[in-house]
């Protein structure tokens, strides 16, 4: 509490978090603005019998399942981060960009970024309303002429660039990662309504459950921090060299390797390429073809059998997870950085010695943060099968989320709080 108050005391602070907050309740806003013309109303059996939009739409805090201008939340400007980084991997240009090109280097990506946003809003919200068309055998979502494809596709593109505008402003004027506090905010806005519900279909019988499963929630979080915040700290000592009259290194210190590197971008790698398949099925579930027709509605079944989604789901968490903290984390890389500025890991020659011990280092802790990912993911269903009770809305990805989110706001606003003791000495 008295941090509390002493945040409270400190006018920056207290203007940073005041915009943060006014900047959230204005996306919410958005979250609840229909698009012109639509009707949302015949497509609550649809969210409900599909477990993978019911999670995207948890993500955009609801405005996929309102049919609002924010139905697609944040996800075509993280697509596009997230392509604009694997490009940053294969194209030297970009990762000299990226490396050497300093602040202005980071303004030309991030640049990139915005304008690769557009054409994946309107894209991945034409695909979204086609498969709307296509649901309940079409009653869903009625034909659209071309008008009102175009204010459609205008207005949904409007909304992703407005969330994405805001996002920056968080992150400028804010406290905290503007588009991850945006994903929060839309997951921690749907906590009213399921509880909401819980006490309305309040039953007497069922309390052993409701008690065993905040039990079970709270020791998932408890995991999930503990996890969050994991490291394998690797000793790295600085030989002393001279310059002029003074002295430099000769201090020892140490090099962090996290459990999670990969954070929860795994999980949106998995949901993207599980949605793929399902995607592509439904534009031809009407085929005049048989075999065609057959075939997208063989696939569209096995995707909403439970097992087989969830192990899919498990392992490409897996598979993404070592494939993501391969390209965030270049041992090579950062072996090279030590050797140049003089340090060393005790016993190791500094270089290729180096370097292959990091590998092996960060592949072994690497193998239970991906196993622990992969069962947040399917946590839910794992959770449904054994109580019958739909569980997505405090699901595992979400808490990840949400944990992850608070866990580094906390820490900025802790930073924000120290530079300023400083600045008062």
């Amino acid at each position: 509490m008295n941090k509390l108050a002493l945040i409270w005391k400190t006018k920056d602070l207290r203007n940073k978090i005041l915009i943060m907050v006014g900047l959230l309740i204005l996306t919410r806003f958005l979250a609840h603005i229909p698009i012109p013309g639509l009707s949302a109303t015949s497509l609550q059996n649809f969210f409900n019998q599909n477990q993978l939009f019911n999670l995207l739409d948890i993500f955009s805090g609801g405005g996929l399942s309102n049919l609002s201008i924010a139905m697609l939340g944040v996800g075509p400007y993280i697509t596009a981060s997230i392509v604009i980084q694997l490009l940053t991997v294969i194209i030297p240009s970009l990762s000299e960009l990226q490396k050497e090109g300093g602040e202005a280097g980071r303004a030309k990506l991030s640049q990139y970024t915005r304008f690769l946003t557009v054409p994946l809003a309107v894209l991945q919200g034409y695909s979204t309303i086609r498969l709307f068309q296509s649901a309940q055998g079409g009653a869903a979502i009625g034909s659209l002429s071309p008008f009102q494809w175009f204010v459609t596709l205008i207005a949904v593109a409007v909304g992703t660039i407005l969330l994405m505008w805001l996002g920056e402003l968080i992150t400028e004027y804010g406290i905290g990662n503007g588009i991850s506090l945006i994903i929060f905010a839309g997951i921690v806005a749907r906590l009213p309504r399921a509880l909401q519900q819980m006490i309305a279909l309040y039953d007497p019988t069922k309390l052993p459950m409701i008690i065993a499963f905040v039990a079970a929630a709270l020791l998932v979080i408890a995991a999930v921090v503990y996890v969050t915040e994991a490291q394998r700290n690797i000793p790295v000592s600085y030989a002393k060299r001279m310059t002029g009259n003074k002295t430099y290194g000769g201090v020892s210190t140490h090099l962090p390797l996290r459990v999670n590197q990969a954070g929860v971008i795994p999980i949106i790698f998995a949901i993207s390429v599980m949605l793929l398949p399902s995607l592509i099925a439904n534009f031809f579930l009407t085929a005049k073809s048989a075999m065609v027709s057959n075939a997208a509605n063989y696939i569209v079944e096995i995707f909403r059998n439970q097992t087989f989604y969830a192990i899919l789901y498990f392992v490409l968490v897996l598979l993404f997870t070592f494939l993501y903290t391969a390209i965030v984390f270049n041992p090579d890389e950062i072996s090279e950085n030590i050797q140049k500025n003089g340090g060393f890991v005790p016993g190791l020659r500094p270089g290729r010695q180096t370097a292959e011990y990091l590998y092996r280092v960060l592949n072994r802790i690497t193998v239970f943060g991906a196993v622990f990912l992969a069962l947040i993911a399917v946590l839910p269903y794992i959770f449904q099968a054994y109580t019958n009770t739909q569980a997505l809305t405090l699901g595992g990805t979400s808490l990840l989320i949400v944990v992850s989110v608070v866990i580094e706001t906390i820490k900025s606003i802790e930073a924000q709080m120290v530079m300023r003791d400083y600045e008062t000495i």
